[in-house]
């Protein structure tokens, strides 16, 4: 079994720095967290080219934030799909609760 061809990439974005985690594409593939990045656009830049050398497709997702779209026009131009997702948006099952903030 060889590397995996897609990856879909999840970033907690933040104004200083951002989290990032990286879940193989095939059905019950591994996540990995890789760490923090500095937000700045030159390091995503560098970190967005480095993942894209290593793989032939790559999704990017992050929560909406204060921090606005700057990073979403970042990826989508380097050529990657990036969606921005409004958790207040997203459907849930009738009943379903968001776990209290700690």
């Amino acid at each position: 079994m060889g590397q995996p061809t897609e990856v879909f990439v999840g970033i907690d974005a933040a104004k200083a720095r951002n989290a990032v985690a990286v879940a193989d594409g095939e059905r019950g593939g591994e996540v990995r967290y890789l760490g923090e990045i500095n937000a700045s656009a030159e390091s995503m830049r560098r970190f967005v080219k480095r993942l894209a050398s290593k793989y032939d497709r790559v999704h990017f997702c992050y929560e909406a934030d204060p921090t606005g779209y700057g990073l979403h026009r970042l990826i989508t131009s380097l050529g990657h799909p990036c969606t921005v997702v409004a958790p207040s948006l997203m459907p849930r099952k009738p009943g379903d609760r968001m776990a209290p903030l700690q």
